[in-house]
């Protein structure tokens, strides 16, 4: 077993998590690049990863499906002989009000967002007890701190990220396992592009900083909790908001 980290994380192949997966890269960590549905995205991430690292892989599974969550733990284990940090990422978006909220957009993203994190965790627990050591660290959302009018299963899903996370860590302390949240506000992303042109301003207007997050920022702050300098920060949830909150 070589005393390079291991870090699986979810979601890794755009986006926040995209960033993330490129973060640890840098740091010469194995990264293994989780995804649901797009292989090409994922393996296009490997491809550009690999210029600077070798040791950068890919796994397929549905985070919502505990099975496949299992089978791929039980991969990286195979491949590398452990796992160190599981960065929970994976997360989707059905935005919309609750009186006219399919219940369908309301259990997809109960289901991706937060059963996730739990499946997830619970499969790399195991291997961390036994290894008396390990980090994870959950993204979250502002949106889970103060609810969003139009998000109330991503607000409920986040929400329940961050009490999963206070609740997870006092469990997995006495084995040397920390777990932390963090919390991003509005960041450049896809959604973020996405929106009109008066929305962005309404949110900027909102921002003491006066601007968007990057994927990047988010990123260091999940690298930093996963780092022997966050040895004794465990339960917590950092926002990465621009001061919005």
């Amino acid at each position: 077993m070589s005393n390079q980290r291991v870090v699986l994380i979810t979601g890794g192949s755009k986006g926040i998590g995209k960033a993330i997966a490129a973060a640890f890269a840098e740091g010469g960590d194995a990264v293994v690049i989780n995804y649901g549905k797009s292989p090409d995205e994922a393996k296009t991430v490997q491809m550009e990863l690999q210029a600077g690292n070798n040791a950068i892989s890919v796994e397929q599974a549905d985070v919502s499906d505990y099975a496949q969550v299992k089978r791929m733990i039980a991969n990286v284990i195979e491949k590398h002989g452990k796992i160190d940090v599981l960065v929970n990422n994976a997360g989707i978006v059905r935005d919309g009000f609750l009186m006219l909220m399919p219940e369908r957009d309301w259990s997809d993203v109960i289901n991706v967002n937060l059963t996730g994190v739990f499946n997830c965790s619970k499969a790399v627990s195991e291997p961390m007890i036994s290894q008396r050591c390990g980090v994870i660290v959950n993204v979250a959302s502002l949106s889970g701190i103060t609810g969003l009018a139009g998000q109330v299963n991503y607000s409920a899903a986040k929400g329940g990220v961050i009490a999963f996370t206070k609740a997870l860590s006092k469990e997995l302390a006495p084995f040397n396992i920390r777990v932390n949240a963090v919390a991003p506000g509005v960041i450049e992303t896809e959604i973020v592009d996405s929106l009109k042109e008066n929305l962005k301003n309404n949110f900027l207007n909102a921002i003491p900083m006066k601007r968007f997050g990057t994927p990047k920022e988010v990123a260091s702050v999940v690298k930093f909790l996963a780092s022997q300098d966050a040895a004794y920060i465990t339960g917590e949830t950092i926002c990465v908001t621009g001061g919005l909150h």
